[in-house]
């Protein structure tokens, strides 16, 4: 059926279903093994207009320590080869003119660390505390919404009056020929079983449940005064002619209530209540949840080789209390000298990242320091565009562009070096990528900003920023604290209630606590 080049891949079944929202069933569904909702929580039809839901993979591919496993089984190739790999293995045509883009594929993440798959870089002094390096179950069966399809006998176009439309995809991997096409619809009759069942329990993350305990007693993994030296250490590497910026981060963890009420599930539901996010997403694995309100596209990649990448720099905090000092903010931002030149560094990287890639004169940046606001913070947004140059697919446009440039800093490779010097524990998840690979050769993922990791009974994540020349290592400490804030709320405490902990953790390098 694959394998050889006369053949054409196959196309999946299709099956349109009731809409339901995806976040009411994620409550019943939480027993499904390797669940995964990517989220558009803020909906809009250019950022947040699909939603995926999938669970029960056929297969998990990750990469540990260099080596990628296909089901805990080693791969003999490099990672970065053996996924592409994989996903020929399993390639599908896309169905249907005008259906969600993802049709089944890898889904999961890729860690910050994945970046030393890439690039030869220094490891942490605690790197055995990271998770897996790449983490992308493959699944043959998706949940797929569009939250602004045209409505019956409308052009196809988006118009004024959409709907709210749901698909399933199920591709019949990964069996092959006859038993696929079986297999297929055999798999489709289950999952929209278990859709069902789960739309009749109706327990929908509703206020009881998006209120779970307040997680308290935040420690950072640095003191301030620590904090703020490394913001005087890259400043010294800039006046060297080392890099021009840099993305210096700090984590804070807490413990988890033991309450019963106390999921990952209610956390999340929690965090999207409060900072919905357009690339939101929750992960639930065996040993860990990722749970993410990211408002930031990494890489996008339609069936027609179309790339985007959206990278965020400046950050200014909101005040919906009062309009007049929450417009000025927004004003102040706009016209930053220092947030500007951040932004636009960046985005210079990332039009070299895409060209490496991408057909010639084809990278265009149609927005540029273009403000977006969001629950809790204004942002300035860029927006870099290309066209893939064949034979590339989506591998090599993350080959070509991971980790994201503006959660590293510029030149790219030295500011990893320094990141690594400065922070002494892996960053995991955050600052690497969440979102899906399709088998029809489409791609879609956040930065993994505003996200936490819940495991062994913890809960963690990361804030930062870009430091510049004219960065100022106390206004960077409070950035980062806004930046914490929605977080924060969402776990029922706040920055005056936690900030005495936070800028008085253990003052060593890497903030080792007992």
């Amino acid at each position: 059926m694959v394998g050889t080049f006369d053949e054409k891949p196959p196309v999946p079944s299709v099956r349109e279903v009731p809409f339901t929202d995806p976040a009411s069933l994620l409550p019943a569904l939480s027993s499904q093994p390797y669940l995964a909702y990517l989220d558009s929580a803020a909906r809009s039809p250019a950022l947040g207009r699909y939603s995926f839901l999938c669970f029960s993979p056929f297969a998990i591919f990750r990469v540990s320590e260099g080596t990628a496993y296909w089901n805990d089984s080693p791969l003999a190739d490099p990672p970065l080869i053996a996924l592409n790999n994989k996903l020929q293995e399993f390639a599908l045509q896309p169905v249907g003119d005008g259906l969600p883009p993802f049709q089944g594929g890898a889904l999961g993440y890729l860690s910050y660390e994945a970046g030393r798959l890439l690039e030869v870089l220094p490891r942490t002094s605690r790197e055995d505390e990271a998770l897996d390096a790449i983490l992308l179950p493959f699944y043959d069966l998706v949940l797929a919404i569009d939250h602004f399809a045209p409505e019956e006998g409308q052009d196809k176009a988006l118009t004024e009056s959409t709907i709210e439309r749901a698909y399933v995809f199920s591709s019949g991997w990964p069996l092959k020929g006859d038993e696929c096409e079986h297999h297929a619809a055999e798999r489709l009759d289950w999952f929209c079983d278990q859709l069902n069942k789960a739309s009749k329990a109706k327990p929908a993350l509703q206020a009881s449940q998006t209120s779970p305990p307040s997680i308290c007693g935040w420690r950072s993994d640095v003191s301030r005064s620590d904090f703020e030296n490394s913001i005087t250490k890259t400043r010294h590497y800039i006046r060297q002619g080392d890099i021009f910026q840099a993305n210096i981060t700090q984590r804070f963890s807490a413990p988890m209530p033991k309450a019963t009420n106390a999921t990952p599930l209610a956390y999340y539901g929690a965090m999207r209540a409060h900072n919905a996010a357009p690339f939101a997403a929750y992960l639930a694995y065996p040993d860990h949840v990722i749970a993410s309100s990211s408002p930031e596209r990494f890489i996008t990649l339609d069936a027609s080789g179309n790339v985007e990448t959206r990278p965020i720099k400046g950050t200014a905090p909101r005040d919906l209390a009062n309009p007049e000092r929450d417009k000025t903010n927004a004003e102040i931002l706009l016209n930053s000298e220092k947030d500007r030149a951040e932004n636009i560094m960046i985005t210079d990287l990332m039009r070299n990242d895409l060209s490496r890639v991408c057909e010639p004169g084809s990278i265009k940046v149609p927005d540029l320091c273009a403000l977006e606001s969001y629950a809790r913070v204004h942002h300035l947004v860029s927006t870099v565009q290309g066209k893939l140059k064949a034979p590339n697919g989506a591998v090599a446009l993350l080959a070509a562009s991971f980790p994201g440039g503006s959660i590293t800093g510029a030149p790219k490779i030295r500011a990893m070096e320094i990141i690594t010097e400065l922070e002494d524990l892996p960053r995991g998840a955050y600052c690497g990528c969440i979102g899906y690979i399709g088998f029809n050769g489409t791609m879609d993922t956040n930065i993994a900003i505003r996200t936490v990791t819940l495991k062994d009974g913890m809960a963690h994540f990361n804030v930062g920023g870009g430091i510049t020349i004219l960065s100022d290592p106390a206004e960077e400490y409070e950035e980062c604290l806004h930046k914490a804030s929605a977080l924060f709320k969402a776990f029922g405490t706040s920055i005056e209630d936690e900030r005495a902990t936070l800028e008085h953790s253990p003052a060593t390098k890497g903030g080792k606590q007992p």
